[in-house]
C-alpha cells in the first residue's frame, strides 16, 4: 500500500472524526474513559489501511509494517496488544464512518446479493465457542457453512449503496434486513432466485422499488422486457464486487477472538473497500444508454 493511500485514509477519516466530535459534545454525554495515546482517526486509519496492505494477519500487519515504518505517520504508536484493545472501540464509530462517508449514490438501477462470512470450519462448529449463540449454519450454492451473512447492495458504479450483517440461516427474503440493505434505493433492484417472493416485491413496489430477479424452472413462464433481460444479464456485477472484496481484504477469516474483534474487521473491510479506485462497473453501449432509469 502506498503512502498517498494511507494519508487518504487518514484525512477522511479525521474529517470524519471532528464531525463526530462535534455532534458527540452536543448531544452525548462525556466520556469519562481515560484517553489513548493514539486517536480515534489514527486507530481507524490503522485497521481500514490493515486490508489494503495485502498482509494476512493483523499482527503480522502491525508487527511488520506499522510498528517499524509508519512511525513518521503516528508518532504515538502503542503495542500491538494494547492496540487490539483500542481498536474494539472503534467499532461505532466505523459503522457510522460507512454510512455517512463510504457510500455511493442510488442511479436508479441497482443489485442485491448476499455472501457468507465463514468463523469456523465445519468440522470445528460444535466446538466453537467464540460466536456461540450468535453465528449460524448456513448454505450458500456451494457448501454448508458457520457464520454469518454479509447482506449489500450497490449501484452500476460498484459503490455499495446498503449492507445488513445476518446470521448464516436467514433468508436473503428477511423484511428487517432488507429494509436496512435498500433504505436508500429507488428505481430497479436486480437479485437472484433468492429473492423471489410477490409479498417482498409488493412491499418494495410500496417504497418506489421494482425487484426484478429470474424465473425458476418450476415456473410459470413469463415474457419479459428486453430491457429488463438486459438489467438481468448485468446482474453478474454484484459477483465481480463481493470477489473483489474478498480477494483485496481480510473480510472472512477465522481467527477472530470476540464478536466485537469480528465487527470492526467487517466494518473496516467495507470501508476499505471504498478506497479502491478501479471497482468493478457497467460499460453500456450507445444503444443501452438511452433505456438506463434516469
Amino acid at each position: 500500500m502506498n503512502e498517498l493511500k494511507l494519508i487518504e485514509i487518514f484525512c477522511k477519516s479525521h474529517d470524519f472524526c471532528q464531525k463526530l466530535d462535534k455532534y458527540s459534545q452536543t448531544y452525548l454525554l462525556p466520556n469519562s474513559s481515560q484517553a489513548s495515546a493514539l486517536s480515534l482517526s489514527e486507530i481507524m486509519s490503522i485497521c481500514i489501511a490493515f486490508h489494503l496492505s495485502g498482509y494476512k494477519t493483523f499482527k503480522h500487519f502491525y508487527s511488520s509494517l506499522v510498528l517499524p515504518e509508519w512511525k513518521a505517520y503516528f508518532p504515538n504508536l502503542v503495542s500491538y496488544s494494547h492496540f487490539v484493545q483500542l481498536q474494539q472501540g472503534t467499532i461505532l464509530p466505523l459503522y457510522a464512518f460507512l454510512w455517512s462517508e463510504c457510500l455511493g449514490q442510488c442511479q436508479g438501477l441497482s443489485f442485491i446479493d448476499s455472501f457468507k462470512l465463514a468463523v469456523c470450519h465445519n468440522r470445528r462448529i460444535f466446538s466453537h465457542k467464540v460466536f456461540y449463540g450468535l453465528a449460524a449454519r448456513g448454505k450458500t450454492s456451494v457448501d454448508w457453512f458457520y457464520g454469518f451473512k454479509l447482506h449489500m447492495s450497490i449501484n452500476t458504479k460498484g459503490e455499495v449503496l446498503g449492507f445488513a450483517l445476518s446470521k448464516g440461516n436467514t433468508d436473503d427474503r428477511n423484511r428487517s434486513m432488507l429494509k436496512q440493505v435498500t433504505r436508500l434505493l429507488k428505481g430497479i433492484l436486480v437479485g437472484d432466485k433468492g429473492y423471489i417472493g410477490k409479498a417482498l416485491k409488493e412491499d418494495l413496489a410500496q417504497e418506489g422499488i421494482h425487484l426484478l430477479t429470474k424465473i425458476k424452472v418450476n415456473m410459470k413462464n413469463a415474457l419479459l422486457d428486453p430491457l429488463h433481460k438486459l438489467f438481468l444479464k448485468k446482474r453478474a456485477l454484484i459477483e465481480s464486487v463481493i470477489d473483489r472484496i474478498k480477494e483485496t481484504t481480510s473480510i472472512e477469516h477465522s481467527r477472530h477472538r470476540s464478536p466485537v474483534n469480528f465487527l470492526v474487521n467487517t466494518f473496516a473491510a467495507l470501508a476499505a473497500y471504498n478506497f479502491i479506485e478501479d471497482k468493478p462497473h457497467l460499460h453500456f453501449v450507445k444503444a443501452e444508454i438511452a433505456y438506463l432509469p434516469q
